[in-house]
């Protein structure tokens, strides 16, 4: 597929404001994609990999603005790139009102697909990205700017203003993954019936044909890889999709609940431990399984579970085996493969005692002197849930099935689970975890399947101390005196429903560029600023943390790309009309970034709605 009708399928769809009609839209642009369908699947929801797929482009806004400047000639340069971003709010309005593919000489030729002349394809523009989040080492960034150059003098306004959109992963098309999964199956599964007038029928089987496909993607976590079975094999390839052990799925979630709210629901709970680490998937490929090991993308020089045959996965599905070996030499002491398991990394201290969350962070955020820092922070396992073992996909079993296979192929490290109907005997649970230093409990649905990315009511979160927001951090102010080149005060924001991770066609919102005003980026809206509970040790630390994903600056305030997230605490949630969500927090106090989680992690208006009405605040 020519890149210039995908942009400008890409346009039709953002001029859409129909539902049902950006829908037909996107299976219009599947069905046209032939070989470049995976390509284009990702594209539009303005991802160049799969979801597992840990590889990453490496290009923020400032290198971005940087290739389009050098691509628009001598006269432009970034920082005319950031003014026009203030006036517009939108890279890609940027990058399509500059005159691009006017440089001459060797210097117009420094990367990328073409040449002056435009003609770019789907597959050379994914092939110069591949070739960009593959560049490491010296010269990499100057290699990055080179090849974004030269995709951008080939392009034209249209094509530029998809291509910027794609780098910075703001695409603003309005199609969300519930979209591209409905598209999918109204593109390439039949809906017919027996009966063709019976509507209702008809109806059924639709839903019953994008359920097929949504448990695809549950399973691959990969649209363009579930676009290909779905045109190449129908509706049997797509239920005989299944689990590959290397290869990450999303992170069951659970919502803030209580004892009687899961008591009242199911009559009885699996009451286990809430630990204060981070969530990792343990993936333990069977070496002697040839078949076991993810076949690998093209341009990709290692499969995705790395070399070893334990890879593990943070909460994002980013590789971060190489920071945690001990819990590799556990799982390959203790483990029976293949499995897939679901669990906490939790840091403790000489004693076994469980240390503060930020301290596993200090080991994650390592990719050097791991054994320095395995002697400095003792890090163990807490396995809660079984995905996959010994040949079975176990998502569709019932929880206390899982756990009974969970405790078959692990013999250590299994996190304790409590079943009981009695409030007491669960409080008396919770006060002993409480005790002995951790957050709370979890409370589940014994019968629960396991629905990857779901945030659905099976699961309850219990914490009794303060109540915390996962928030996105959208600005900042620099601070005065000592602190003046540290950020300071931090405005935080909910994400709309429109970015969850499974929104529908009112679009992604996750990582959309700030909106006209320059302000809050699309798909978020504010709910206060914090600046207490942080040492200036930790404000140096969050400075270094967010400054790469800066995107303006006007004198004391700077405003970032949505890519951040805070737990925040609070005394209560109060109505506001100073922030444009409605509310406010007050005496918000920051608790902890959390790298473990992206934006659409981050919890959502309607649950600081909910919360409020949950208060009597509404």
């Amino acid at each position: 597929m020519e890149f210039a009708t995908f942009a400008e399928r890409a346009d039709a769809m953002a001029e859409e404001e129909g539902d049902l009609a950006t829908v037909g839209l996107v299976a219009d642009a599947l069905s046209a994609a032939g070989d470049d369908l995976a390509v284009v699947a990702r594209f539009l929801r303005g991802e160049v990999f799969a979801g597992w797929d840990g590889r990453t482009l490496s290009v923020g806004p400032s290198l971005c603005h940087e290739a389009l400047a050098r691509a628009a000639g001598a006269n432009v340069d970034a920082e005319e790139i950031e003014d026009r971003l203030a006036e517009t709010g939108e890279i890609g309005a940027v990058a399509a009102g500059l005159d691009l593919g006017g440089q001459t000489g060797l210097g117009a030729f420094g990367g990328g697909a073409g040449g002056a002349d435009g003609g770019l394809t789907v597959r050379e523009v994914y092939d110069d990205l591949v070739a960009v989040a593959a560049a490491t080492g010296d010269g990499s960034e100057s290699f990055r700017r080179d090849t974004l150059f030269g995709l951008f003098t080939s392009a034209s306004p249209v094509e530029a203003a998809y291509l910027a959109r794609l780098v910075l992963g703001e695409m603003r098309v309005g199609v969300g993954s519930g979209t591209l999964r409905d598209a999918t199956a109204e593109a390439f599964l039949e809906a017919d019936v027996t009966t063709p007038t019976d509507e209702r029928a008809e109806n059924d089987r639709t839903e019953a044909l994008v359920g097929v496909v949504e448990r695809a993607l549950q399973v691959t976590n990969d649209h363009g890889r579930v676009a290909e079975i779905a045109r190449d094999e129908g509706e049997a390839g797509l239920r005989s999709v299944s689990l590959t052990v290397g290869r990450p799925v999303r992170s069951m979630l659970a919502q803030a609940g209580t004892v009687a709210d899961a008591l009242e629901a199911w009559d009885r709970a699996a009451v286990e431990t809430k630990y204060d680490g981070a969530r990792v998937q343990i993936h333990y490929r069977d070496p002697d399984r040839d078949d076991a090991t993810p076949s690998r993308e093209p341009g990709r020089d290692a499969d995705a579970g790395g070399d070893g045959p334990v890879s593990i996965y943070s909460r994002n599905m980013e590789d971060v085996t190489a920071a945690l070996p001990e819990l590799v030499e556990h799982v390959r002491e203790h483990a029976a493969p293949p499995v897939i398991l679901d669990g906490e990394a939790v840091a403790v201290d000489d004693d076994g005692e469980p240390l503060p969350f930020q301290e596993i962070l200090r080991r994650f955020r390592r990719k050097h002197d791991v054994d320095r820092m395995r002697e400095e922070v003792r890090v163990e396992l807490r396995a809660f849930d079984c995905l996959h073992a010994d040949g079975d996909d176990l998502l569709d079993a019932p929880l206390s099935e899982r756990r009974d296979r969970l405790r078959d192929a692990l013999d250590a490290g299994v996190s304790e689970l409590l079943v009981s109907d009695d409030p007491d005997e669960i409080a008396a649970f919770e006060a002993d975890a409480l005790e002995a230093g951790h957050e709370g409990v979890m409370l589940k649905r014994p019968e629960s399947t396991y629905d990857p990315g779901d945030r659905g009511r099976s699961w309850l979160k219990r914490k009794p101390d303060v109540e915390t927001l996962d928030l996105v951090v959208t600005g900042a102010e620099w601070g005065e005196g000592r602190r003046a080149e540290l950020f300071g005060t931090f405005e935080v924001a909910v994400r709309l429903d429109r970015s969850a991770p499974n929104a529908d066609a009112a679009g992604d919102g996750v990582g959309d560029a700030a909106g006209d005003d320059g302000a809050t980026p699309d798909g978020y809206a504010t709910v206060g600023r914090v600046a207490t509970g942080i040492t200036d040790e930790r404000l140096a630390e969050l400075t270094d943390l967010l400054e790469p994903h800066v995107r303006s600056e006007s004198g004391q305030t700077v405003r970032f790309a949505p890519e951040v997230v805070f737990e925040v605490g609070y005394e209560e949630i109060q109505t506001s009309p100073t922030y444009d969500s409605g509310y406010a927090l007050r005496f918000p106090r920051f608790v902890a970034a959390r790298e473990d989680k992206s934006p659409a992690d981050a919890d959502s208006l309607n649950r600081v709605e909910r919360l409020a009405d949950e208060n009597g605040t509404n």
